[in-house]
């Protein structure tokens, strides 16, 4: 190794040849690379963040905890509502926000007391309303892992959630023209369930402009129709589906609360159908053979498109004819309430030799977990089978929903029987297979046809000896 100091009479000196020479020839060792870049940076731009915002005890492991709700959450309380920003004025004072970090867990305390308080009490009783339990199968030993996940809602007593009347909201209407005519679409909110309800109205008449043209009391929601807000305009209530006849560029008039009570009827009109309809995607929308929904869907909305005739009072004269009306309550409890999941794995068991209701058992279901609460205010909201409105004519099968609505209150007049189109072509000797010309005329995917099939019969067989509905079996 060459030496790089020279001794001299000054003192030591370092030598620049010598020390070019040894930079150019020394060996270099190799030196290891990180692969990744680390986790903890010089300077890490979310501790720094934090720290800068609020106090020194402030981590980066407070992000999993939503330290900017408004970034992840933005509905949260608390979150910043970037919509609102206005900027700030020249030479303003800026007198810097102090953001308090609050942990939406709750202390472990609070957690062994809320245990000692469920003892012996179902968990099932006690879930919030709108809650979905999801069991995954991942975990230390092999155990099962619950969560549950419920919409954001005010806590509520478990023992007065039953007595809390159901209140509806119809959020929005429009015009939606269908192969069996022009119906009026409405969208509900509620405040039982976070789900968006729909009420699909057959009334022609409200499609006039003139009042004269209406024989029977329209079938309107009163919520959609009142006033929200001392600072609503004519284009809120029309952006929202309140208003009167068939709204046009030329033609917009604003609906008033209760502008239609005072209209004269015919008083022999009968009462409208009304079909509570539960969603079904394998029927309704990709035609399954397994059930008879998409057809019941079909057949409903086509039967209270026909024209109904009135008898004339004299007996000379021939009957009136109107057009009909009905209203279809189309409910989101897919499967009987058990949702599309467990349906989808309910087909596999039937596959197995089960019948649907041994499924939803096996599942740890009962054989239907529909509620009728919420379909039973949106009739009322729409002024029908109350006390003060019209009676209705029900198309159902189930006489689960006849007793719903009689100990609701309401006025069923006459039970309207829904005999499946297979059936019907077998007792008139028709042919049952399906059509191409015949799947264009109806509003699902089976449309104007018969759904039949192995997998319907045992579907059919079971609803009527195992949950009482009302059909005649075929031999």
């Amino acid at each position: 190794m060459t030496s790089l100091l020279t001794r001299t009479q000054d003192g030591l000196h370092v030598d620049p040849d010598a020390a070019l020479l040894e930079a150019l020839t020394y060996p270099t060792f190799p030196t290891t690379k990180d692969s990744f870049r680390r986790r903890h940076a010089e300077l890490d731009p979310l501790l720094l963040a934090a720290a800068t915002a609020s106090s020194p005890n402030v981590t980066r492991n407070h992000y999993a905890h939503d330290f900017f709700p408004g970034v992840a959450l933005p509905k949260a309380e608390g979150a910043w509502d970037w919509t609102k920003w206005e900027g700030e004025r020249a030479g303003a004072v800026n007198h810097a926000r102090k953001f308090i970090y609050a942990s939406r867990q709750a202390p472990r305390s609070a957690h062994a007391r809320e245990g000692k308080e469920n003892d012996g009490v179902d968990s099932e009783s006690i879930r919030p309303l709108g809650s979905v339990q999801v069991n995954i199968p991942t975990g230390k030993r092999g155990q099962a892992l619950s969560h549950t996940s419920a919409i954001p809602s005010p806590a509520l007593d478990v023992q007065s959630i039953h007595d809390i009347p159901t209140n509806v909201t119809c959020m929005a209407r429009t015009r939606v023209p269908t192969p069996h005519g022009t119906v009026f679409l409405h969208l509900y909110h509620n405040n039982r369930d976070s789900k968006e309800h729909l009420a699909i109205v057959v009334d022609p008449p409200q499609l006039s402009h003139d009042d004269s043209s209406i024989f029977a009391p329209p079938i309107r929601s009163s919520t959609l129709d009142a006033v929200w807000s001392d600072s609503e305009t004519e284009s809120d209530r029309l952006t929202r589906g309140a208003y009167v006849g068939r709204l046009s560029p030329a033609f917009h008039i604003a609906s008033s609360p209760g502008y239609l009570k005072n209209l004269r009827t015919v008083d022999t009109t009968p009462p409208p159908l009304v079909r509570i309809h539960s969603e079904c995607f394998t029927g309704e929308t990709i035609g399954s053979m397994r059930c008879d929904c998409g057809e019941q869907l079909d057949e409903a909305i086509r039967l209270m498109s026909q024209p109904i005739s009135i008898p004339s009072a004299r007996p000379s004269e021939p009957p009136t004819h109107i057009p009909g009306r009905g209203v279809v309550v189309y409910m989101r409890q897919e499967g009987r309430g058990i949702g599309l999941l467990s349906k989808i794995r309910a087909y596999n068991l039937q596959d197995l030799g089960h019948d649907t209701v041994t499924a939803n058992l096996m599942l740890g279901h009962e054989a239907d977990e529909r509620g009728y609460e919420v379909a039973i205010a949106i009739l009322q909201d729409l002024s029908l089978g109350s006390s003060t409105g019209e009676g209705v004519r029900l198309l159902t099968n189930n006489p689960d929903k006849v007793r719903a609505m009689e100990r609701e209150g309401l006025k069923v007049a006459e039970r309207v029987p829904m005999i499946p189109r297979s059936w019907k072509k077998k007792d008139e000797g028709e042919r049952v297979a399906i059509d191409a010309e015949e799947r264009k005329l109806g509003a699902t995917m089976v449309g104007g046809a018969a759904v039949h099939g192995e997998d319907l019969e045992k579907y059919l067989r079971t609803k009527v000896l195992r949950m009482g509905h009302m059909l005649q079996l075929n031999s």
